[in-house]
């Protein structure tokens, strides 16, 4: 979260009165985003406290500089002489968020948004709001719930190959009458919900669920519905966050379920700095297919580590970079190694703001996968790589509904034809978000 913007939006409210030089270079280095040095020099006026130039513009630089105490003081002694200035109000419920203390940090944002002030420092407020809202987690029980609908285009509703004919690697030609590449256009729904209650300082209990559905137009058959529950404890100990999950999911095709998975997660977030965040992660599960077709011969146990790294950027489109690679092991269960597999692989992603209430976001991934034994179908041990890319983009109505396009590709290729394929899909949707 960028903190200068808002001041940035507002300083220009300020009442117009005879400003006292030291307070005029005070809001100078301010302007050239020297918020420390300003902050020293204003440490050289002791007697100009009380000034309300000079407390207003030492007030924001002490707490741009780490020093949100003597800042939410001076703004204090602003704001009793102005009490409707809001851009005075803005700065004073930032400090108080610097500060932790959460109640009057909304209260201060609450008067603010009253005043009905531009949409930038509206949207930058909700940022406030939402990262209040997480942190009272920590001490109170907190819920969130969202739904979402849309229609979108899949270029593979079926992710099957382009070809109806295809060479196996002992150079014959398997025909395929079903399962070819089709596209078709589709309508979606989904929801979830969330809530965090917590039992100790810096211990909580956590519960989660989502479902969405995709319904082909014509290609039915290749329906998909999921459905997602996990809950778990977490513990913040200093910078580090623990937390212990168990997972349960279902993948649901032709109105049967086609596949469940059941485990847990072990994770844990170091954080570095205000800006960097550290994780790691072990993941132990079971996947079990149905036995429609013989599937249940493709059931394994899942061993997975990952490791992550997310950074935020200052700046005034407030970059986060998010960086993440994993390793795993799906151990064949049912007399069936062609269906165990290694793999390994990465995602890299970035999101922005480019523009008050629009929110973009993008990622590419690549995964690798080498299977255990001979395939029935090509001869040969199986050897997949998966490219994926996705790209997000979020305009804001209001603090609870949004319009969202969304864009996602995925490419798989081997050395056995038979499970290669591309697929493009285009969505657009309407979210509903209670926070």
């Amino acid at each position: 979260m960028h903190l200068r913007s808002i001041a940035v939006a507002l300083v220009c409210a300020l009442p117009l009165f005879a400003a006292a030089a030291p307070a005029d270079d005070v809001k100078s280095l301010l302007d050239q985003g020297k918020s420390a040095e300003a902050y020293a020099l204003g440490k050289r006026y002791p007697e100009e406290l009380g000034n309300p130039a000079f407390d207003f513009y030492y007030g924001v630089a002490a707490i741009d500089s780490g020093h949100a105490g003597e800042g939410v003081l001076a703004l204090e002694r602003y704001v009793a002489n102005f009490p409707e200035n809001s851009a005075a109000r803005l700065e004073l419920a930032r400090g108080y968020f610097v500060l932790g203390d959460d109640a009057r940090a909304r209260e201060e944002f609450e008067n603010v948004l009253n005043s009905n002030p531009p949409p930038n420092v509206q949207a930058n407020i909700q940022r406030f709001r939402d990262a209040i809202r997480a942190r009272e987690s920590q001490y109170r029980t907190t819920a969130g719930f969202y739904a979402e609908a849309g229609v979108g285009y899949d270029t593979n509703a079926s992710y099957g190959p382009a070809s109806s004919n295809i060479l196996l690697p002992n150079g014959s030609v398997l025909p395929l009458a079903t399962g070819t590449k089709t596209g078709d256009s589709f309508g979606y729904f989904g929801v979830g919900g969330q809530v965090t209650h917590p039992v100790a300082p810096g211990v909580a209990l956590f519960a989660a669920g989502n479902a969405d559905s995709k319904n082909n137009a014509t290609k039915t058959i290749y329906d998909i519905q999921n459905v997602n529950l996990a809950g778990g404890i977490s513990f913040l100990r200093e910078k580090n966050l623990y937390r212990l999950t168990a997972l349960y999911g279902e993948t649901i095709v032709q109105n049967d379920w086609l596949r469940k998975l059941s485990g847990g997660t072990a994770e844990v977030q170091h954080q570095l700095d205000e800006l960097n965040i550290l994780t790691a992660g072990v993941t132990l599960a079971d996947i079990r297919y149905s036995t429609n077709n013989n599937n249940q011969n493709r059931n394994v146990d899942l061993t997975a580590l990952s490791v992550g790294w997310r950074r935020a950027f200052v700046g005034d489109w407030q970059p986060l970079l998010t960086l993440a690679a994993n390793y795993g092991s799906e151990h064949d269960v049912s007399g069936f190694p062609e269906f165990g597999r290694k793999l390994w692989g990465g995602r890299a992603g970035v999101a922005i703001t480019p523009a008050p209430r629009w929110s973009l976001s993008g990622a590419a991934l690549y995964q690798q996968s080498r299977y255990d034994g001979v395939d029935t179908v090509g001869g040969i041990p199986r050897r997949d790589k998966y490219y994926g890319a996705e790209a997000i983009a979020s305009y804001g109505l209001d603090r609870n509904w949004s319009v969202r396009a969304e864009y996602t590709y995925a490419k798989n290729t081997g050395n056995i034809a038979l499970y290669e394929y591309d697929r493009h899909v285009v969505m657009l949707k309407l979210r509903y978000e209670y926070k």
